[in-house]
C-alpha cells in the first residue's frame, strides 16, 4: 500500500446545512443534500460520479435516489468508522482504475429517527448473550472496556471528565456545533451531571442528532483542477476483530485499532510524533483516551495522567493538552460530545481533518497544521479504520 501514498486527494467536503433536530428530513433526505454540497465544493455534479460508497443508505438505493450509475460500489458497513475504510476502498479503487470520481456519503436521521431501521433483535448474538446481562445500548457497552482501564491502571472517572471539557472548549469556537452557544464546562460540571451508566455522566457521552456529510475523492494528478487545495491520502488502515464487547480479547486494548493504525503509520512513513492534528472518535469521553494509547500517543495506561495535564491562561482559563492551545490539537471541532454525534460519527471527523488542512476551520484553525490523523472504532471498539491526510 506505500505505493498508494499521494496517489489520490480528496477535493470535495461537505456537511448537511444543519444538525441537530431535524425531523423534516428523511435518512435519504440527508445522504443527497451531503452529496449535493460535497459536489457543489468541488465544481461537479453527480452525472460525474462512477464509484459510490455508503452505509446507512446502501448504494443500491442512494444511487436510485441521486439518479446516477455508478460503475463502482461499496456498502462496507461496520459501525462509525465505515468512512475511514471507505476512503481506503476509495484510493485503491481510484488507483486500480475501476473509478475515476468517489463519493463517500453519510446521512443518519439519528435523533428524529425517520426512515431509520430498527436496532439488534433478541435472536443476535448480542441480544441473546448480552443484554440478558444488562447490555443493552451504547452506554452500557461501552463502560466495560472503561472500568477495566480503571482497575489495571489506576484511571480515574476525574481524570475522564477532562475529555469533554476540552472538547466544549472547540465547540465554542465552531459556529456549527450543536452546543456552540452552550457554554463551556468544567471537569467539575461533568462529574455533576447526571449519571446515565456507571462510569459515564450524561456529559461523558455523545450527543444524539441528525445530520450528513460527504467526501469527494480523485486521482491526485487531477487534483489541482478543482476548485478547493487538495488534501492528500497519506496513507489508511482498516480490521476488525470481533462483534461484540463481551468478545474483546483484551478490554484495556483494541486490536483492530492497534492493526489499523500500524498500517497507516506504515503506507504513511510516519508515526505519531509527525501528526499535528487528530481526530480520534469519541463517542464517549473515554474513547479518545483508549486511542491515544493504542496508538501510540501515550504510553499505555497513561491517557488519564496526559489529559488531566493541565494548565492555565493569563485570564484564568484552563488550557487542555488537547484543547484550544494545548500541545495535541484533538476532535477541534467539538466532537462527538459537544458538535454532531449521529450514530455513525466517522464522516464528520474526517470532515474537519480536510477543513483544518485547507486552512478553513476559522476561529478554531490549528495554526500550521500539514498532517492529520482520524481514527475510530466501528461499534463497541469491534473494527477500526484510520486515515492519515496532509495538505502537501
Amino acid at each position: 500500500m506505500s505505493g498508494l501514498r499521494r496517489k489520490v486527494a480528496i477535493v470535495g467536503a461537505a456537511e448537511t446545512d444543519r444538525l441537530g433536530t431535524l425531523p423534516e428530513h428523511s435518512r435519504l433526505s440527508l445522504h443527497a443534500e451531503a452529496a449535493r454540497k460535497a459536489l457543489a465544493d468541488a465544481g461537479l455534479k453527480p452525472s460525474d460520479v462512477d464509484g459510490l460508497f455508503s452505509t446507512v443508505a446502501g448504494p443500491n438505493e442512494l444511487s436510485e435516489y441521486l439518479g446516477i450509475v455508478p460503475r463502482y460500489v461499496d456498502g462496507t458497513g461496520v459501525g462509525g468508522c465505515s468512512y475511514m475504510i471507505f476512503v481506503r476502498h476509495a484510493v485503491a479503487a481510484i488507483a486500480a482504475g475501476y473509478c475515476d470520481v468517489a463519493l463517500i456519503v453519510h446521512g443518519e436521521s439519528g435523533r428524529s429517527w425517520i426512515d431509520m431501521e430498527a436496532p439488534g433483535t433478541p435472536a443476535s448474538p448480542a441480544g441473546q448473550f448480552e443484554a440478558p446481562y444488562g447490555v443493552a445500548g451504547a452506554p452500557t457497552s461501552y463502560s466495560l472496556p472503561v472500568l477495566r482501564h480503571f482497575h489495571e491502571f489506576g484511571t480515574t472517572k476525574r481524570q475522564m471528565s477532562h475529555v469533554p471539557a476540552a472538547t466544549r472548549e472547540w465547540a465554542l469556537l465552531n459556529p456549527k456545533a450543536i452546543m456552540h452557544k452552550a457554554g463551556p464546562i468544567t471537569p467539575d460540571d461533568v462529574m455533576a451531571s447526571r449519571i446515565v451508566c456507571y462510569p459515564f455522566n450524561l456529559l461523558d457521552c455523545c450527543l444524539v442528532a441528525d445530520g450528513g456529510g460527504a467526501l469527494v475523492l480523485v486521482a491526485a494528478e487531477r487534483a489541482r483542477d478543482f476548485p478547493r487545495p487538495p488534501v492528500y491520502v497519506l496513507g489508511s488502515g482498516e480490521a476488525t476483530a470481533h462483534r461484540q464487547v463481551a468478545m474483546m480479547r483484551d478490554f484495556t486494548t483494541s486490536d483492530s485499532s492497534r492493526v489499523a493504525s500500524a498500517d497507516a503509520f506504515r503506507e504513511a512513513g510516519l508515526g505519531p510524533a509527525d501528526i499535528d492534528h487528530l481526530m480520534l472518535y469519541d463517542a464517549f469521553s473515554f474513547t479518545p483516551m483508549l486511542f491515544l494509547e493504542d496508538l501510540g500517543f501515550v504510553a499505555r495506561g497513561e491517557s488519564g495522567p496526559f489529559v488531566a495535564d493541565t494548565s492555565k491562561r493569563a485570564d484564568g482559563r484552563t488550557i487542555y493538552p488537547t484543547g484550544p492551545g494545548g500541545k495535541l490539537p484533538m476532535n477541534t471541532n467539538g466532537g462527538g460530545l459537544s458538535y454532531c454525534h449521529t450514530g455513525r460519527y466517522g464522516m464528520f471527523a474526517l470532515l474537519e481533518a480536510v477543513y483544518q488542512l485547507r486552512g478553513e476551520a476559522g476561529a478554531r484553525q490549528v495554526p500550521d497544521i500539514e498532517t492529520s490523523l482520524v481514527h475510530g472504532p466501528g461499534r463497541q471498539f469491534a473494527a477500526a479504520g484510520t486515515v492519515i491526510l496532509a495538505n502537501r
